[in-house]
């Protein structure tokens, strides 16, 4: 069939072009389905608990995954700097995942254990005093509003649903573990539970 026959002819043109996409599409999309490695945990992954879970929405809040990535590149210069690449594996408790690619500050994928809890809390107060050249801006009430845990428990049932649907190998909250949440976060500050989450990010990649 020549490309003049297929140009002259518009609906020939348009079932070709849906015929194509179809192709291209399912070709990309179907391997997913099978690939357990985007729905198993990496060795060493597991869900968040109830302060870090509040953490994590706290960080996604404040928008840090504006200037920070959770994604590290498998190239020389991304590993010697922030360790291991990142794999599907570490985010199967994520919804929505943190990989992105903005980098306005350095990756956060392995930041977990890298410094103290005093180190961050200072970071978060005034970034400054702790990195001179940094523009990241200061975040104080975060240090002086503390979590209530009310809606805690909601938090975590519906990530049983998002993570049961699409990993069904991950290990979700018990009842008595959403029945104690509200007393494990209640009273925390917003920098506790924010610095408990940076502090568990990239730990399972110790043990690739």
């Amino acid at each position: 069939m020549s490309h003049e026959v297929v140009e002259k002819n518009v609906g020939l043109l348009v079932v070709l072009v849906i015929l194509v996409i179809s192709v291209g599409g399912l070709v990309e999309i179907v391997p997913l389905f099978f690939a357990t490695e985007t729905t198993t945990p990496a060795p060493g992954v597991t869900k968040y608990s109830a302060l870090r879970l509040e953490g994590r929405d706290i960080y996604i809040r404040e928008g840090c995954y504006n200037c920070h990535s959770q994604m590290i590149r498998p190239f020389r210069a991304e590993t010697e700097r922030y360790g291991h690449y990142s794999v599907a594996g570490e985010s199967v408790y994520d919804h929505p995942f943190q990989w992105g690619s903005k980098r306005t500050g350095p990756d956060l994928a392995r930041v977990g254990g890298r410094y103290s809890d005093e180190w961050h809390h200072i970071h978060l107060i005034n970034p400054r005093d702790v990195v001179p050249q940094s523009n990241m801006p200061s975040y104080p009430w975060l240090s002086e509003t503390r979590l209530t845990g009310k809606d805690t428990a909601a938090k975590m049932r519906a990530l049983n649903i998002a993570v049961g649907a699409t990993c069904p190998s991950c290990e979700l909250y018990t009842e008595q573990e959403i029945a104690d949440a509200q007393g494990t976060v209640a009273g925390k500050t917003e920098a506790e539970a924010l610095i408990a989450y940076l502090q568990g990010l990239g730990l399972a990649s110790k043990q690739w």
